[in-house]
């Protein structure tokens, strides 16, 4: 395994982690980075203090709010390493295609009851969640949407996946559900003020808006590739802080206040050269979307391209970043599955702007641009809760469409109210928020097609058949043989202007007297925490 080695400098001991709440599919962050130390001693039993940005309503792992807390609960039945290996979890061997899997369970797994975890156990979890009666939005969200039958054989101790039509990432995702224990599933409710997993820790205290507090159980010997909780140095305890803000984050983290945080914004700066070990964590900055339901200005492509085309796509990226920033390549992070620079040569160019003419806009006499009587208003929707430059750069992207003519509405938002704009009033024509850096292009197919809110994903109602008939070709291969038509769909959605990535940027987690081992996707490896004197 390659790992990334960073040392604590000077006589303060440094450490690093995050537990970002991701909340719909604008905030969170991605990565592959490992930071290890052997340069002071461990604290035994001690306790390390994670910063988030969100309060967590529910600790059910499949809802919008609860997965970003569940690893420190909850299992899954493998897991990706740092180098980005699939590697054991609650299962030690499995095999797939594309339309069938099959996992053979670890022995002596227990789950925080005491009970023994059974195949058929984890058939009932995985059922629960794929369930879309149960509305489900985190494990909607990360699920194939493609149907599944789930089996299993309480003997051999085989859990069986066969789906209705083929989907290339059967593993990477059905593999990657945390598993919820029979005690969990007992009643409506259950779960969101309490943890019923097989994780190496169990929640044991929380107040409404935090902290949320893990304790550590004895005997865990199953975690990722195998590991437990027996290593010197691992927290008894680990206290998740709710802290909004990233500068007062930033403070705590200068200040031994939290042992973790991430911060992703201008306030890096003054962390530099503080003694604090980082890792950096690849990020898709200001991914933007268009609201292109029946009725609204944008579900016209000819203006959307127009809208795209005319933006000074580095200039956006500088303010995106807070210095010199490269303009996105693709709808997901760099270190993602099938990444590759796909926006360069297909977003709209600036020839896009002459085609408004064509197409009925002209300006009146007021330097507006009309159709028919009906003048080119937009509602902007962006929210520093998703970043702290994001207003920003829907400020820059207004300032352009003014210049072409457009009336724009800038509205600045709380995280809250702009998932409320995009998935019930619907009020929004352009909003700017920032990827959760998928690591596989799969799961960014609910937000491009298939049913709007209240059945679905697709909030800005997009309508893509090439998206549509490349997604379809790409399904039928298993792993990275699918990769050249997932591009290819991604593609067509830049030709289309159906959503428009700004920057390839990058998160940073930041740790006091603390290392940790972060898998692909930013997420954090409970039984890798250390904490150091």
């Amino acid at each position: 395994m390659h790992r990334r080695t960073v040392s604590f400098p000077g006589a303060r001991s440094a450490a690093v982690a995050s537990a970002a709440v991701a909340s719909a599919v604008l905030a969170g962050c991605g990565g592959n980075d490992d930071v290890s130390s052997t340069h002071t001693p461990v604290v035994e039993r001690g306790t390390v203090t994670i910063a988030t940005a969100s309060e967590t309503p529910s600790f059910n792992p499949y809802s919008q709010f609860g997965t970003a807390l569940a690893p420190y609960a909850y299992d899954s039945l493998v897991h990706v390493a740092p180098d980005g290996r699939v590697v054991s979890g609650l299962a030690e061997k499995w095999e797939a295609g594309a339309t069938s899997a099959s996992f053979v369970l670890r022995k002596g797994v227990t789950c925080s009851d005491g009970t023994a975890l059974t195949a058929s156990g984890v058939a009932r979890s995985l059922r629960y969640a794929s369930d879309p009666r149960n509305r489900l939005i985190g494990a909607q969200a990360a699920l194939p949407g493609v149907p599944f039958t789930v089996s299993a054989d309480d003997a051999a101790g085989s859990v069986s996946v066969r789906m209705t039509s083929p989907y290339s990432f059967i593993v990477r995702t059905i593999g990657l559900m945390p598993v919820v224990c029979p005690a969990g599933l007992a009643g409506p409710g259950v779960l969101d003020r309490r943890t019923e997993g097989t994780g190496p820790y169990v929640l044991s205290g929380y107040t409404s808006g935090g902290p949320y507090v893990f304790t550590l159980r004895k005997g865990y010997a199953w975690g990722p590739g195998g590991t437990t909780n027996a290593t010197p140095g691992q927290p008894a305890r680990i206290v998740v802080s709710v802290v909004p803000q990233e500068s007062t984050a930033a403070n705590l983290l200068l200040t031994g206040g939290v042992n973790i945080a991430t911060v992703t914004g201008p306030d890096r700066a003054r962390l530099t050269g503080r003694g604090l070990a980082t890792a950096k964590v690849p990020t898709v900055v200001g991914l933007s979307f268009f609201n292109e339901r029946s009725g609204r200005l944008l579900s016209d492509p000819v203006l959307r391209r127009a809208l795209v085309g005319a933006l000074d796509r580095k200039g956006l990226a500088n303010v995106a970043i807070g210095g010199d920033g490269k303009p996105a390549s693709h709808l997901t992070a760099t270190d993602s599955v099938c990444h590759a620079d796909v926006a360069t040569r297909n977003l709209p160019s600036h020839n896009a702007v002459r085609a408004l003419r064509t197409a009925g806009w002209t300006k009146d006499a007021q330097g507006e641009l009309v159709k028919q009587g009906r003048p080119l208003r937009l509602r902007v929707l962006s929210s520093g809760d998703f970043g702290s430059t994001l207003p920003s750069v829907a400020e820059l992207m207004a300032v352009t469409w003014r210049e072409l003519g457009a009336d724009v509405e800038l509205v600045t938002e709380s995280r809250n109210a702009v998932v409320q704009a995009m998935y019930q009033s619907g009020d929004f024509d352009v909003v700017v928020g920032s990827s959760p850096g998928p690591q596989l292009p799969v799961q960014l197919v609910p937000y491009f097609s298939g049913p709007p809110p209240s059945r679905g994903l697709n909030f800005a109602h997009v309508t893509n058949p090439e998206y549509d008939h490349f997604v379809a070709l790409a399904m039928r291969a298993p792993g990275a043989a699918s990769c050249a038509d997932w591009n290819r769909a991604a593609a067509a959605l830049f030709r289309s202007a159906d959503a428009l990535p700004v920057a390839d940027g990058t998160s940073t987690v930041y740790g006091y007297r603390t290392t940790f081992t972060v898998a692909p996707g930013g997420q954090l490896a409970p039984t890798s925490i250390r904490l150091h004197k």
